[in-house]
């Protein structure tokens, strides 16, 4: 696929840069004049993720009690717009990033995480209570095996893909990771607000996922010294259509 269209950089596999596209792009690094933002807003006029259902505690109980988060507080259409992940579509190296994935009150410490392709997760326990987390996700399978509070175990994650995780100790427990396949990846804020910063001019499909909602795809094309903006709709409005592209 082309992800810079204009600048004859082609993507096939882990993707490659020709040396034109390669010095391109480390001078929209090096000299910001050739980048540009895109800006974004994602709309959710309705509750999408099902209410959580678990367990009577008897279930849970290892050992020491722990209490159950309660889970979605608040206003319900700020959760669903704050678990959005939105990246630009194709593989290009990314700086690695290393983040946390805690285990506190038999709970994940986000249902949704998003980090660039290479990047590694800690999964630290914070419970008095022994956690098993592990994925059966295609693009990293993985089984950290029972680990006790103040614990923590390490995984890297090099191809990009949905992640999605659970600990075989605790059902009721879950959550997302999104390895996005390069560097311009974000999750929206509890207003649906984005932004993408530092994208060298071309042409891109963006992206956005939501776990209840599925993957929504727009063209985009940036230009330097103009303000990009991206709107989804999600799900998909009465037209079938799920977003509306606006430049300004």
């Amino acid at each position: 696929m082309r992800l810079v269209q204009g600048w004859g950089l082609q993507m096939r596999g882990v993707g490659r840069l020709s040396v034109s596209s390669a010095a391109l792009i480390c001078l929209a690094a090096a000299h910001p004049i050739f980048a540009a933002n895109i800006d974004g807003r994602v709309i959710i006029r309705h509750r999408l993720t099902k209410r959580r259902v678990t367990a009577a505690a008897s279930a849970y109980q290892r050992g020491m009690t722990v209490e159950l988060d309660p889970g979605i507080q608040g206003d319900s259409l700020s959760f669903e717009r704050a678990r959005v992940v939105v990246y630009l579509d194709g593989e290009m190296p990314a700086k690695p990033v290393t983040a946390t994935l805690e285990q506190k009150d038999r709970q994940f410490g986000t249902d949704t995480l998003v980090i660039p392709a290479g990047s590694t997760v800690s999964f630290p326990n914070r419970d008095p209570i022994f956690h098993n987390v592990f994925s059966l996700s295609k693009p990293k399978t993985f089984d950290l095996g029972n680990f006790p509070q103040d614990h923590t175990r390490n995984i890297v994650f090099p191809k990009a893909g949905i992640v999605f995780v659970n600990c075989h100790l605790h059902p009721n427990m879950a959550a997302a990771i999104v390895v996005s396949p390069n560097q311009w990846s974000t999750k929206a804020d509890d207003a649906g607000r984005f932004t993408l910063a530092g994208v060298p001019p071309g042409d891109y499909t963006i992206v956005a996922w939501h776990r209840a909602a599925g993957f929504f795809r727009q063209r985009i094309k940036v230009a330097p010294n103009r303000a990009n903006f991206v709107e989804f709709t999600i799900p998909l409005d009465e037209n079938g259509k799920s977003s509306v592209v606006a430049q300004r």
